[in-house]
């Protein structure tokens, strides 16, 4: 049996669902979170906001090695499309959640968590640009930003993976040992559910599945994520995680459900690895809806919280109420398609200048003869 492409287009209509339920989740996840949902919301909703980052972690390291492999050869075209991509929607939330948090603290006088980020936006500001928010010892999030914590591990992931792939010999050797000691042992944790994801494409590209088997497995890794979700065994695990954590100097932060997050990796693996046989072939069907609303997942997922702290710093919320759930709901929707053009333009505008940019300096670096 021939191997089937590792990302043919009903597996890639299939990945841009997950990742559209992903973001909704966490989206849902976050109304819990900001107590928008009532306690009865709460118990009748299952919490799916941590599995869906590290789907979306898993889901990162195949698509990045995918594009390794086919479309970004070069490190300076890697590199600028990943900047490219991911400060197109940095920039503009992080700039809007500077401007507007303290706006609104300053018009409700109403004193803000983070207001000392405020009084030195010229420190803070490249900090959360360098995604330095988890490295060591460091806890800090933009205001308003909760879902930045992830980007201040998948940043540095693309960097790694750049370091890896891309750079040969004493020079790889020295710049991976260097990322590792700048970002610290948090984020040493999580690495190898982004790395699953590279091998997973890896395995992919010469291994096949009969069809049946596909569907089965695909089916039981769906009951599995149910089960767990619905017997939450992921406090007894932050508890283990916390107690053999070996930096007493550190806290954990954002890495304490490490036990748990493996536990779910494995599942995303085998869902994936059997998707992708499964013959999803309906997809194809509505495949220009999926890639639509696919296109805005990023600047749903970091955009979401933002429109969620102005909207409660600056009105009442009636915890439960349908009215103020459908309304900051819709206030998400418009926000997220209102950004959306301007992360577009503003991606195409960054890569086109990075990579001039690195080319320029490639050419500086190893003159043509």
């Amino acid at each position: 049996m021939r191997p089937a492409p590792a990302l043919d287009q009903r597996f890639s209509l299939y990945l841009d669902l997950v990742r559209i339920a992903a973001a909704l989740a966490v989206v849902v996840a976050h109304f819990g979170y900001f107590r928008i949902f009532d306690a009865r919301q709460v118990a009748q909703l299952p919490d799916f906001g941590r599995e869906a980052v590290i789907a979306f972690f898993v889901l990162s390291g195949f698509v990045i090695a995918y594009s390794a492999d086919t479309k970004n050869t070069t490190l300076a075209s890697y590199a600028a499309a990943r900047c490219a991509r991911l400060y197109s929607v940095v920039l503009p939330v992080l700039l809007l959640a500077f401007l507007l948090a303290p706006l609104a603290a300053g018009i409700t006088h109403t004193p803000l968590d983070d207001a000392y980020q405020f009084h030195k936006p010229w420190a803070y500001l490249p900090f959360h640009l360098l995604f330095l928010g988890d490295a060591w010892g460091f806890s800090e999030r933009p205001p308003w930003l909760l879902p930045y914590w992830s980007l201040d591990y998948e940043a540095w992931y693309y960097v790694l993976f750049g370091a890896a792939c891309y750079l040969r010999g004493r020079r790889r050797t020295l710049a991976l040992a260097a990322v590792l000691a700048l970002v610290g042992p948090r984020l040493w944790l999580l690495l190898p559910i982004w790395l699953s994801g590279v091998m997973l494409y890896r395995w992919q590209k010469t291994a096949t599945l009969p069809a049946g088997l596909a569907r089965a497995g695909w089916l039981l890794s769906v009951l599995a994520v149910a089960l767990w979700g619905w017997f939450d065994p992921e406090p007894y695990l932050r508890t283990l995680a916390n107690a053999a954590w070996p930096f007493p100097g550190i806290r954990m932060g954002s890495a304490d459900r490490v036990l748990a997050d493996y536990a779910v990796c494995i599942m995303v693996l085998v869902n994936f690895a059997c998707a992708r046989h499964a013959g999803f072939g309906a997809l194809l069907r509505v495949g220009p809806a999926i890639r639509r609303l696919s296109a805005h997942t990023f600047t749903l997922y970091l955009s979401h919280a933002l429109v969620i702290g102005a909207w409660m710093a600056a009105l009442p919320v009636e915890r439960g109420h349908w009215l103020d759930i459908a309304t900051i709901g819709f206030a998400i929707a418009v926000t997220t398609l209102c950004l959306q053009p301007l992360t577009e333009a503003l991606q195409r505008v960054l890569h086109a200048r990075l990579s001039a940019l690195f080319a320029a300096r490639g050419r500086t670096l190893h003159p043509i003869p």
